[in-house]
């Protein structure tokens, strides 16, 4: 009988969570849920220097936001715990004291200015493994001296170290290019490579799931887990997330790409779940369908590994928007709404605009909630009217014809007593026929006498019956004069 499935999502608290992050978060939850496993959040904080406030609480915030939840971690805990690094550093320098103590690891105590040399004579940085031959008697008379040091890993010199990725095969390096990494640095805190080696076997992690960027430093931790005489875990090394350049080539995602972190597309008007969506997508394919929407239970059951793609995904901020779109389209009208409100609030101040039916008209024309301010500022104020939008080809609308047909228009809104859509559409339709033109081309003009704009969320009665019949009247005028 196999193990359960136990998967970690183990960030760094540095800032925002970028979309590669949330990317790995999202991946590791599927693979737990889509065989009945556990889904672990760990806190790697052992990079003091970078630590940035409230960043924890950014990552709570983000995977509940995204539907995420966790079985064990810091703020639930768990029979697994500590789930924060800081509070585990017993338990590395023990690990590291075993592994000295086995002839696997070492005390060194070169100091900064010697290693800077080193790195000023090959340019990688490279050590020489000056302290890996001290004698036991040096190495006691060192630490008896207090001489700050840190504790190395002692690799190979010769042979291959190999491991095999779900995603990438095969991956194999020579030992000779091994480092001896830190392990425990001078502060008495761990390096990120013996702490999630150390962490991922006592929480029982059995498919480590990471960006590709660390498919080449593996063997490094491979070859902890042989040292230890521990079970290497399922390696699923995920592909890069590229952005497209102006100029059509990819690189590496960057905020020069647009918003990279899952706090700012939500801000600026994206849904937590057609991100995740999206996302999802970014480098992995649901098999034998050509579906794309999918919730997250859905993901949860048609998951798997297999189908992880090992080429680079384009982050394509179009389809993003696509997915978005459809996303809000489907809002119950209440939900839409409530997240719609606070962008309305910001744009339209005068009561006299129906703010109702004003988003009932967006809705289905929305792409993304940031839009909304710039989408319904006519509605509060119109601009000024530029007559060259009268004209319209295809309906054969001069800005003569429309000086015109304003004045008719006028007449006939001032007499009307029901100030409905329906009703002022009939109206209009009417008062058409009668002028003997095409309904398409009063509307037009209509349209664009009322709201300054040639394209517009919804039609010239749309518009009539959010503004009202004053202010309506008052615009028509307007443009009267203005032509």
């Amino acid at each position: 009988m196999m193990n359960p499935i136990v998967t970690r999502f183990a960030p760094s608290p540095t800032g925002y969570m970028h979309i590669g992050n949330l990317r790995t978060a999202l991946y590791a939850y599927l693979l737990a849920k889509s065989k009945g496993g556990t889904f672990i959040l760990r806190i790697e904080d052992t990079d003091r220097e970078r630590l940035v406030d409230q960043a924890v609480q950014v990552i709570y915030d983000t995977l509940n936001l995204a539907g995420l939840h966790h079985d064990e971690g810091p703020d639930i805990g768990g029979s697994r715990g500590p789930y924060v690094q800081s509070e585990r550093k017993d338990i590395y320098l023990e690990h590291a004291r075993k592994l000295v103590e086995n002839g696997h690891a070492y005390y060194c105590f070169c100091d900064k200015e010697r290693l800077s040399s080193l790195q000023g004579e090959n340019g990688a940085g490279g050590y020489d493994r000056h302290c890996r031959s001290l004698s036991q008697a040096e190495v006691e008379a060192k630490l008896a001296a207090g001489l700050p040091y840190v504790i190395r890993q002692k690799n190979p010199l010769t042979g291959t170290t190999s491991y095999t990725d779900t995603v990438f095969g095969e991956i194999s390096i020579d030992n000779a290019e091994l480092q001896d990494a830190v392990l425990i640095k001078a502060d008495g805190y761990p390096t990120y490579n013996l702490a999630n080696v150390v962490d991922d076997h006592l929480m029982d992690i059995t498919h480590v799931v990471r960006g590709s960027e660390y498919v080449t430093s593996t063997p490094l931790y491979v070859q902890l887990y042989s040292m230890f005489g521990w079970e290497t875990p399922i390696f699923v090394h995920l592909p890069l997330i590229m952005g497209r350049n102006e100029d059509g080539s990819v690189s590496k995602l960057s905020k020069r790409h647009g918003s990279v972190s899952f706090q700012d597309l939500v801000e600026d008007g994206y849904l937590p779940e057609a991100i995740i969506n999206y996302i999802a997508l970014l480098g992995w394919s649901p098999g034998n369908t050509n579906e794309e929407f999918f919730n997250l239970e859905d993901l949860s059951r048609v998951f798997s590994v297999d189908t992880i793609n090992k080429s680079p995904a384009v982050f394509d901020y179009d389809k993003l928007l696509w997915f978005n779109s459809a996303y809000i389209r489907k809002l119950p009208v209440d939900a839409f709404r409530t997240l719609a409100a606070p962008y309305l609030e910001k744009a339209i101040t005068k009561p006299e605009i129906n703010k109702d039916k004003l988003l009932t008209l967006i809705q289905s024309r929305l792409e993304k909630f940031s839009q909304i301010p710039e989408m319904v500022a006519f509605f509060e104020a119109m601009p000024e009217l530029d007559v060259e939008l009268f004209v319209n080809k295809k309906n054969k609308v001069t800005a003569e014809l429309a000086k015109e047909l304003l004045p008719t228009i006028i007449d006939s809104l001032e007499s009307a007593d029901v100030w409905e859509n329906d009703a002022l559409f009939e109206r209009l339709k009417n008062l058409s026929e009668a002028a003997g033109i095409k309904a398409g081309a009063l509307m037009w003009v209509a349209r664009v006498a009322v709201s300054g704009l040639m394209n517009t969320p919804g039609g010239a009665t749309d518009i009539l019956e959010i503004i009202g019949k004053a202010e309506a009247l008052s615009r028509l005028k307007a443009s009267l004069a203005r032509l």
